[in-house]
């Protein structure tokens, strides 16, 4: 099981070896629950005592002794919604303090998987018409398949066509017919060279990614540089035009 899913909403790696073991277990004391997560005595107590306070989980009590049971998995989806709604009731005033800052940043870096997707979902919301790319490679689907296809099913609502410059390594994934429907060209580039670095262009602003076992990213947000590396990309794409897949 992917349990990166589950930090990415808020479960510390605790969290989520005691929920796991509990929805293996059905009902049990502290005792099984130890020893099927493998954490210490302390760290069991603190972390059930938490997920009881998140609705992850319920006890009733037999005399001195607690009987622990998972809540049903459909409830995290209640949590994330009830966050979410939280989470817009503020945004209003944070979007206001983000408008009102006297030096906006040129250049953003980002960290990890998840620092990635972020640079990515900033990218999203660039504007313009066309989304282009050169450079990706077959290490950028650590992202996960279904990301990247529903990372372009967003784009392509947003009416914005794709031409995307991909490594070799990369053909045999088929992009060309996993993104058919959602407006995106695709076209790679010779086998060789195989580099690390993959560069998106949207409207005014540049990411570029550096695929390595933890990738991150760098986001500049100039005109005139975004101008540059777009007039680079067509000269690249043009060059490819017999390799067309």
């Amino acid at each position: 099981m992917d349990t990166q899913i589950l930090e990415d909403i808020g479960l510390t790696n605790a969290e989520i070896k005691v929920y796991l073991a509990l929805l293996e277990l059905g009902t049990a004391t502290a005792g099984p629950i130890l020893d099927k997560s493998g954490l210490q005595n302390s760290v069991v107590h603190m972390t059930l005592n938490k997920l009881i306070e998140r609705g992850f989980v319920t006890f009733i009590k037999e005399g001195k002794r607690n009987h622990y049971q998972a809540a049903n998995p459909q409830h995290i989806t209640e949590f994330i919604n009830h966050k979410k709604e939280q989470f817009e009731k503020i945004l209003p005033e944070l979007l206001l303090k983000q408008s009102q800052a006297q030096e906006k940043p040129e250049v953003i870096s980002f960290r990890g998987i998840k620092g990635v997707k972020e640079l990515l979902l900033e990218l999203l919301e660039a504007g313009g018409k066309e989304h282009h790319t050169f450079g990706s490679t077959k290490k950028s689907l650590m992202l996960g398949e279904a990301w990247w296809i529903e990372y372009h099913q967003k784009r392509a609502a947003k009416k914005i066509k794709a031409k995307l410059l991909f490594n070799e390594s990369l053909s045999y994934w088929k992009a060309e017919k996993r993104y058919r429907s959602i407006e995106a060209e695709i076209r790679y580039t010779k086998k060789g060279f195989e580099p690390l670095t993959e560069t998106i262009i949207r409207n005014d602003k540049i990411g570029i990614i550096i695929w390595t076992q933890k990738p991150f990213g760098i986001l500049i947000h100039q005109k005139e540089a975004a101008e540059s590396y777009d007039h680079f990309f067509k000269m690249l794409w043009n060059s490819t035009k017999l390799l067309s897949s």
